[in-house]
């Protein structure tokens, strides 16, 4: 299935492997699938959120595996902090019924993290970047 150099390549500490780590991680966060009949992308964050309370708790746990490894790339504790709070906001409100789960599919912590790890990583090692293509 994989070869141990694709594997070592994965989970490797090295900022490129973290950085398709946790690009993946946001993918299946916000935009694993999208609203049937719309475009509107929707993750598991947005879907354990039916879920009461232990939905969105499990969610915002996984979310903070993004803090935790932008935390192993060195980003600054102000950063850090910043990344928290959209977690921490996220969770919060997203487990009031009903206006939560509306929450959590307009208001994306994980992909406002990542606009931050791939911020740092871009300023300090220009190696990971990737080019889209359109």
């Amino acid at each position: 299935m994989f070869s141990n150099v694709q594997l070592a390549e994965w989970a490797g500490r090295e900022p490129a492997a973290v950085r398709r780590r946790v690009e993946a991680a946001e993918r299946l966060l916000e935009r694993v699938t999208v609203i049937p009949g719309t475009r509107i992308p929707v993750g598991l964050d947005a879907l354990m959120g039916f879920i009461p309370v232990i939905g969105d708790l499990a969610a915002g746990a996984m979310g903070l595996y993004i803090v935790w490894e932008a935390r192993n790339l060195g980003l600054p504790r102000w950063t850090i902090a910043r990344m928290l709070a959209n977690v921490g906001f996220d969770t919060m409100v997203g487990a009031v019924p009903l206006v939560g789960d509306a929450f959590d599919v307009l208001f994306r912590s994980n992909t406002k993290n990542l606009r931050l790890i791939k911020r740092h990583l871009d300023k300090h090692h220009p190696g990971t970047a990737v080019i889209d293509a359109l």
